[in-house]
Order: C-alpha cells, then sequence, then structure tokens
C-alpha cells in the first residue's frame, strides 16, 4: 500500500495542556486503523489534528505523498442523543456532508440530491430517508451519520466511537458496511471496543500521550502493558464477560 499521508513529529493540547507528544507515523491508502487507549489518552485530538481542527503545537500532518485535501476528509464525531431533537430528515443529513462544496449558498442541485439518494441506499436507508431523526432508532441514526460522512466521497473517513449507540442487533451489520467502505477509502477509528473491532480493522493504534502503531490486527494484553494502553478489554464469548487490568 501507498503512503496517503504522514503525521510528523506532532506534540498538540489545549492551553498549557499537552494531550499529544512527538507523534509521529505514516498512514497507508486503504488501511483500516482502529485507534485504542485510555480515556484523555489523546485519541480524539489525534482526530482533531488531522481534521485541521486543533493546530499543533510543533510538527505538522503531511498530505503531500497521497495528494490528500481536507475536503476529501469525512469525519463522525461522537453523537450526542440531543442531536436527534434537531427537526430534520435523514436526507438532509446526508445532504449536509456536501455542504464543504457549495460556498456561501450552500444551495444543493439534482446531483447533490441524486448522490445523496446513492449513499442512502447503499446503506439501507432508502425506507427512512424522509422520517426525522427522532424517529430512528440508534443504529439506524449511526448509518445516517455515517452516509452524512462518505456523501462526499471521501479518501478518508475518521470515527469517533461511532458503535456508541449500535445494539447487538446493529453492530455486525455496521462494521459489515464500514468493510465495504473500506474497499475505497482509508479509515481511523477509535473504538474502546478491542474484542469486537479487531474481527474488523487491519491495523491498531495505541494512543496514550504518544502513539505507537501495530501493522496488524491482533493485539494481545501483553501489547497494551508495554505500550502503556490501559484499556477496557471486551471479550466476545459463549459468556460474555469483562477483562480488567492493573496498570501502574
Amino acid at each position: 500500500m501507498s503512503i496517503l499521508f504522514n503525521i510528523d513529529s506532532v506534540t498538540a493540547g489545549y492551553e498549557e495542556k499537552i494531550v499529544l507528544r512527538d507523534v509521529t507515523m505514516a498512514v497507508e491508502e486503504n488501511d483500516f486503523i482502529g485507534i485504542i487507549g485510555p480515556n484523555g489518552g489523546g485519541k480524539t485530538t489525534l482526530l482533531k489534528v488531522i481534521l485541521g481542527l486543533l493546530k499543533p503545537l510543533s510538527g505538522r500532518i503531511d498530505f503531500t505523498p497521497g495528494s490528500l485535501k481536507l475536503n476529501q476528509i469525512g469525519y463522525m464525531p461522537q453523537v450526542a442523543q440531543g442531536d436527534t431533537l434537531f427537526p430534520v430528515t435523514v436526507e438532509d443529513v446526508v445532504l449536509s456532508g456536501m455542504m464543504h462544496d457549495k460556498g456561501a449558498t450552500g444551495r444543493m442541485g439534482r446531483s447533490e440530491k441524486r448522490r445523496a439518494a446513492e449513499v442512502i441506499d447503499e446503506l439501507g436507508l432508502t425506507p427512512l430517508s424522509h422520517q426525522a431523526l427522532n424517529e430512528l432508532s440508534g443504529g439506524q441514526l449511526q448509518r445516517v451519520y455515517l452516509a452524512r460522512a462518505v456523501s462526499g466521497s471521501p479518501r478518508l473517513l475518521l470515527l469517533d466511537e461511532p458503535a456508541t449507540f449500535v445494539d447487538a442487533s446493529f453492530e455486525a451489520d455496521f462494521y459489515e458496511r464500514l468493510k465495504a467502505l473500506n474497499s475505497r477509502m482509508t479509515i481511523m477509528m477509535v473504538s474502546h471496543d478491542v474484542g469486537t473491532i479487531s474481527a474488523w480493522v487491519k491495523s491498531f493504534v495505541c494512543v496514550n500521550s504518544t502513539v505507537f502503531y501495530h501493522p496488524h490486527s491482533k493485539i494481545t494484553d501483553e501489547d497494551l502493558r508495554l505500550y502503556g494502553c490501559p484499556i477496557q478489554l471486551v471479550t466476545h464469548g459463549d459468556v460474555p464477560h469483562v477483562v480488567l487490568h492493573k496498570h501502574d
């Protein structure tokens, strides 16, 4: 795989608090990266730096290798339940994902509506296209926000804990759709559920102030201890259970 972009010696934070320190890594075309690590370790901050929402204190994001542009990045932030109270339809939300190319008027034409319909159909939302957000289940809502994130045909898709409100019946379907999307775009996804996402991602990044890249989808307890990524491990089996380890 060829390199899509580089993160070069990035240090970032808020006011006087440094959250990420001296982060360097290369992101390859069509990789599917699971981003894991403890709360406050810098996972969301990493996404914000890539998106240009947070300027690094030092270092830079270099889009030169793959000629990537900011408007070629799709982003699905953490979704709050209160977002569903806004009186818009599924189609409205998906169309909003193409606003960055419309300038000051924001007027949508036939081509944008046709593209929205294609994405809505691809993600199995056609019967819901004219429904309001507050009429949707958690799983349906997540698919709507995923549709918005990919409506602009991004080359890079950033997801911040996308399965927050997805119940078990929607979870496998959601990841199957991400797998299909990965055939035409690079995906970086923040998650706490290593047990589930290890079946879908191609590689892992541990984020705990700094970043450690694992170029495979198998991550062990020893890996987590070695790289200082204390997280909650969720194991799926005949009897689902949670294993918690103590870290100094």
